[in-house]
């Protein structure tokens, strides 16, 4: 089934569908009306009430016509620039869009190097995660924490284990840790922890919280009265919760396409050989 999905536009409260957008589009390619008719299977009467029907919506020309032939005014034009970004956006741009959580874009990188595919890849913190797939047309994003698609309802599908380590202390036991200071990573799977030594009795603050697990990681290093959990895929240290906090890297499809679809069926089969590289742990 071949699908062409094709955009409409609300100008000033007035709709326009996509008819009367591609009218413009071809008139803009051609320089003609007459031609811009032929192409489009109407009468050129047809075209030209068309155009003058939205001018006078509008209260501004579209279209200029002289003895050489038709061209698009400049609002004609902007309104045309519009109309090809969301058709470009619609179509897809022929490269896989990829977001994923800071820890997680460590996998996707490895996955699209390994499936072989042109790939942009965006990387942020979980929540933003979703901000961005509403904004823009991805194809996929990979979750640090599967707990925002849990919140959100979405399916997902589990990619790769992890787990949590300690870092900025060599603690081997959770009284240790009482007392102590950390830096939390917003939306990230130190959540995992926190009810850990909640539930353990051990008394602690979260003195500071970062978007950024790299972050996390620098102010620990400068200020040594503060400790962090941390992803155990990027970063050493004490694997004093390494159970309690093993948690699932996870991927949500955004839209779905015959090449996402084969990007998913790879990482769930050969792409596990490729979890080990990225310092993560395979499904199997």
């Amino acid at each position: 089934m071949d699908i062409e999905p094709l955009p409409g536009m609300k100008i000033n409260g007035h709709e326009l569908d996509h008819r009367f957008l591609e009218t413009l589009r071809v008139i803009g390619e051609t320089f003609s009306q007459r031609k811009a008719a032929r192409i489009l299977g109407v009468t050129p009467q047809v075209l030209n009430r068309r155009v003058l029907r939205v001018e006078s919506l509008l209260g501004v020309k579209l279209v200029k016509s002289s003895g050489a032939g038709s061209e698009l005014t400049p609002e004609g034009m902007e309104i045309l620039r519009t109309y090809m970004r969301h058709l470009k956006v619609l179509s897809g741009s022929g490269r896989l869009m990829v977001a994923a959580g800071y820890i997680s874009s460590n996998l996707a990188e490895v996955f699209i190097e390994r499936f072989g595919v042109e790939a942009s890849l965006f990387s942020c913190c979980d929540a933003d995660l979703f901000h961005l797939a509403e904004r823009s047309i991805l194809d996929v994003i990979f979750l640090d924490d599967p707990l925002q698609a849990y919140q959100r309802g979405l399916d997902f599908v589990p990619v790769a284990y992890d787990h949590l380590v300690l870092v900025g202390s060599d603690a081997r036991t959770m009284r240790e840790l009482d007392g102590s200071s950390f830096v939390g990573v917003e939306g990230s799977a130190q959540r995992l922890a926190w009810e850990v030594l909640s539930d353990s009795g051990v008394s602690f603050e979260i003195v500071r919280e970062v978007r950024s697990p790299y972050h996390a990681q620098r102010i620990v290093k400068n200020e040594q009265e503060l400790m962090t959990f941390l992803s155990a895929s990027q970063f050493s240290g004490s694997e004093i919760l390494k159970n309690e906090t093993r948690h699932v890297i996870s991927a949500v499809v955004c839209r779905e396409s015959e090449g996402v679809e084969e990007f998913m069926d790879f990482i769930r089969r050969e792409g596990q050989e490729a979890v080990l590289e990225a310092g993560f742990e395979p499904l199997h």
